[in-house]
């Protein structure tokens, strides 16, 4: 998971996708022998010689300057997204032993932020997709089959990414399960092009192409899409079939963490399907203060 060899493996990817067509360039019919673009046609619409460019797509070169990264983005047609991706696996990096990571931990004032959301469901994700926090709803809708008081232990915090590929309850709350699949892994690769060095991220990322064949596929795809705000389409135990949008918030104190916040139209039955989940997870909470109410009205 060098950036290096990140880099080399995303240029072919990007070259791979891209036919001839597509960027101005004749082929008078011509057998191709590699899929999309040749090296050397990358470098001329980059406009930087074919030895650099294949140094590159070698991981032999150290770095690449900014100009460079944004006439290789241009040549290849990429994204914001992609072109920023493209910047974290090229820039000159100081070459250091890669420290330890920390446990990643929630602070007070983010825990406060969380509470906040009495109504919609939210998600606290650390770096590499761990569950750091929920609120009551968050943990209805996501991973109702799983210890609530999880996420307080940092051992036993379920990972998202892990849930989506190797828990089948979670598979089942997509039924379009192949987008929100191709979605965790685009968000996936947009972390690791951005801490290459993370050793527990490389470990994660071996052990789920190694258990899923799927998600070793996509992850050769070398797509890249950080999730900022995302619709699907979800089938919930208890709230039924449901559209919901789920906007991703950054923690300034904390930039590796994501807030998963979860919203549906006013008035919409998707947002009838969240307060009935929220019904039942309040009957849930608070089954004493029920059979009490119950007692004192009959």
């Amino acid at each position: 998971m060098s950036a290096q060899g990140q880099l080399a493996e995303y240029l072919q990817a990007c070259r791979a996708r891209l036919r001839p067509e597509q960027v101005g360039l004749a082929t008078y019919g011509e057998r191709r022998r590699v899929p999309g673009l040749r090296r050397e046609e990358v470098a001329s619409l980059a406009g930087v010689s074919a030895s650099y460019y294949v140094r590159l797509e070698q991981g032999q070169a150290l770095h690449a300057s900014q100009e460079v990264v944004d006439a290789l983005a241009r040549a290849l047609q990429l994204d914001a997204g992609e072109h920023a991706h493209l910047w974290e696996l090229a820039r000159p990096r100081k070459r250091t032993a890669a420290p330890k990571q920390p446990v990643e931990r929630v602070s007070p004032d983010t825990a406060e932020l969380i509470g906040t959301f009495e109504h919609v469901p939210a998600i606290l994700l650390g770096r590499r997709g761990d569950v750091l926090a929920w609120n009551a709803l968050g943990h209805a809708l996501f991973a109702g089959h799983l210890d609530p008081l999880s996420p307080g232990r940092p051992a036993d915090r379920p990972n998202m990414t892990r849930l989506v590929f190797l828990d089948a309850h979670t598979r089942e709350l997509y039924p379009n399960w192949t987008v929100k699949a191709h979605a965790v892994v685009s968000n996936l690769r947009a972390v690791a092009g951005k801490y290459p060095d993370d050793q527990e991220l490389s470990a994660l990322v071996g052990e789920l192409a190694t258990r899923s064949p799927e998600f070793a596929r996509m992850w050769a795809n070398h797509h890249v899409r950080p999730c900022d705000s995302t619709t699907h389409r979800m089938h919930h135990p208890v709230a039924g079939p449901l559209v919901v949008n789920q906007q991703t918030l950054r923690i300034p104190q904390a930039p590796d963490q994501t807030l998963t916040v979860v919203t549906t139209p006013p008035g919409s039955d998707d947002q009838a399907a969240i307060a009935l989940l929220a019904q039942v997870v309040s009957v849930k909470e608070h089954p004493r203060a029920q059979r009490s109410r119950a007692k004192t009205s009959g």
